[in-house]
């Protein structure tokens, strides 16, 4: 897909528009997010929205590393299930740096382009909370660093229509962070999600307009260690971007909106925590920068994501920032 954009890129440059989609499916880091079991999720805000994020279309391989920060605080939540403790507050500061591969396959399956990928996330953590016991509340604080959750992508399929394209793709995310029942910061979360997405993108060639819709379900599986079962839940994320020519590549500016839903009821715990479901929405600007040349493409991107409305889980902002060379 990449080979195909440049060409139009080049042949636009000197009327000074250009309209590229950079292929690359987006992958998540771990992070406290969720209303799930310690407000956490594997799947975040600002995982598959922009044209970076898309699912490749043209053979090759990818290589992007991934920076996120998140900070978020409980608020005015009262109990919240984390590694087999009550919560009365959660106060967060999470950082990850993953490391990403795709290899995209010359033979077409399905009538579409097909690629495999993995994602190796390193965790930084820090926790403070308020646990409530038999015998009292006490303030806890910890600190984790270390492996997180590995992040699979056995199959991604896109098909090109044009300036459309149509993409689906399956995530499984392995629990292979550390994770210590106990401790109010792990680098794992201890249960498998499968989450399959798909979505729609539309690149104008001629003005250099980009949009992107992405939705998927979230399926987990049980926490071993608590007998806590996080419930399944629904996300969707759309942007919108503008590429301008800027020296040798493009300048591309853009919004993102995001909306996660808990679909299913948390199971564990019940009697304390009742019919425990998360949402969020909110929203946030993008920028970036793309210089294409014959050797391969080079994006860098940085998302600022505000988390405007919760219930059941942290709140707070992410920031994201994304680099991809594809070749």
């Amino acid at each position: 897909m990449i080979h195909n954009l440049l060409k139009t890129a080049h042949d636009r440059i000197r009327t000074r528009w250009a309209a590229l989609s950079i292929a690359i499916c987006g992958l998540v880091v771990p992070a406290v997010a969720d209303a799930s079991e310690g407000a956490n999720s594997h799947y975040l805000p600002g995982t598959v929205a922009t044209m970076i994020d898309l699912v490749p279309s043209q053979p090759g391989w990818v290589i992007e590393p991934i920076y996120l920060n998140y900070s978020g605080d409980s608020g005015s939540i009262d109990n919240i299930p984390i590694s087999g403790l009550n919560a009365l507050k959660l106060d967060v500061e999470s950082d990850a740096l993953t490391l990403a591969a795709f290899r995209t396959f010359t033979q077409p399956v399905l009538g579409a382009t097909f690629s495999v990928g993995a994602a190796v996330p390193y965790v930084w953590m820090d926790v403070k909370a308020t646990i409530d016991t038999a015998v009292g509340t006490f303030q806890v604080k910890d600190s984790t660093s270390g492996l997180g959750d590995i992040t699979l992508l056995p199959a991604m399929f896109a098909w090109k229509s044009g300036p459309w394209q149509y993409s689906a793709a399956l995530s499984v995310f392995a629990p292979t962070g550390s994770y210590d029942e106990g401790d109010v910061a792990n680098a794992g979360l201890n249960y498998w999600t499968i989450n399959p997405w798909g979505g729609v993108s539309y690149n104008n060639a001629e003005t250099g307009f980009n949009a992107a819709l992405h939705g998927g379900i979230g399926f987990n599986t049980e926490n071993s260690d608590t007998d806590y079962d996080s419930g399944t839940f629904g996300h969707l994320e759309g942007s919108v971007q503008q590429l301008l020519p800027l020296g040798p590549g493009f300048l591309t500016l853009g919004l993102e909106a995001f909306w996660v839903e808990q679909l299913e009821a948390d199971k564990g715990q019940r009697e304390i925590f009742g019919d425990f479901k998360g949402r969020t929405a909110g929203a946030g600007p993008v920028i970036g920068y793309l210089k294409p040349s014959s050797a391969g493409t080079l994006v860098v991107e940085a998302r600022w994501l505000d988390e405007m409305e919760t219930r059941n889980r942290l709140e707070g902002e992410y920031v994201w920032v994304k680099v991809v060379y594809q070749f």
